[in-house]
């Protein structure tokens, strides 16, 4: 690291899933820092769970219909975080589709998105600031 370059400081959460949402919601292209992808899936398990706690402690089915319209919602945007964090370690983004293979390829893809990224620039981009 050079001396005359500040250091960045780290992606919050908010700022993770605002750029997630707002900046990036079906953006396949581009790199996605770790800090990005894995705040943006704390923060989609989070809704998710509380939408399911309150399903089963109240049974109402406002809780059950929240929960699915909100996982409708960030599947686009889900997708792109992951392809770009797939991007980021140097692997193409249709590797996503590992997934599809019985826990091996989830324990795959969940080892390749907690790998550190590429440290300069591949054929995706260049790394991302935070």
């Amino acid at each position: 690291m050079d001396y005359m370059t500040p250091p960045t400081a780290p992606l919050t959460f908010q700022q993770a899933v605002q750029k997630v949402l707002k900046n990036n919601y079906a953006n396949f292209n581009g790199r996605a820092s770790r800090a990005e992808f894995w705040w943006f899936i704390l923060f989609t398990f989070a809704v998710g769970a509380v939408c399911a706690l309150l399903y089963a402690i109240t049974d109402w089915t406002f809780f059950s219909l929240v929960g699915s319209l909100f996982n409708l919602a960030v599947i686009v945007p889900t997708l792109a975080v992951s392809w770009r964090r797939l991007h980021d370690t140097g692997r193409a983004g249709g590797w996503w589709f590992i997934n599809f293979v019985p826990v091996a390829g989830a324990v795959i893809f969940i080892i390749w998105c907690a790998q550190q990224g590429e440290s300069g620039p591949n054929r995706f981009g260049v790394p991302p600031v935070a």
